[in-house]
């Protein structure tokens, strides 16, 4: 899965929760309607209904149902970006500019991706840290 999609899911369900709900909802459906108008109106009615599944188990605490809703919209996103990948510098303007701002502070940094790849060949090592990382060898 497209590590932005992932992130945009996530911050999406995320920003369900959050006393900025309306704008990010309003900001999601316009992006929908530029890349499929003829979704977009849907999406919006969907987003409205799912906030209250989101609220819900927020409240009974229930990290299940709230995945499950991430992974769908996580789903949704990525078969949109398999039918247009360019639209993916598209979803991380909406995630950068409307979704992470929404979230609280303590979540914003899970909505940013941190993409590490690397190959070691023979004798070779690899270090590899998402932040801070001490090596001590003898």
């Amino acid at each position: 899965m497209d590590p932005i999609v992932a992130a945009a899911g996530a911050a999406m369900v995320s920003a369900m929760a959050t006393d900025g709900w309306q704008h990010v909802r309003d900001a999601v459906v316009a992006w929908w309607r530029r890349h499929r108008p003829e979704r977009a109106e849907d999406v919006g009615s969907e987003l409205e209904a799912l906030r209250g599944r989101v609220l819900t188990a927020r409240r009974e605490e229930d990290e299940d149902t709230e995945q499950a809703l991430t992974g769908a919209w996580r789903l949704r996103l990525q078969q949109l970006l398999e039918e247009d990948p360019e639209l993916a510098a598209e979803l991380r303007r909406l995630l950068d500019e409307h979704l992470t701002p929404a979230l609280p502070p303590e979540e914003q940094d899970r909505a940013r991706t941190v993409v590490m790849r690397a190959e070691a060949r023979d004798s070779a090592r690899i270090y590899m840290a998402g932040r801070d990382q001490h090596i001590t060898e003898s």
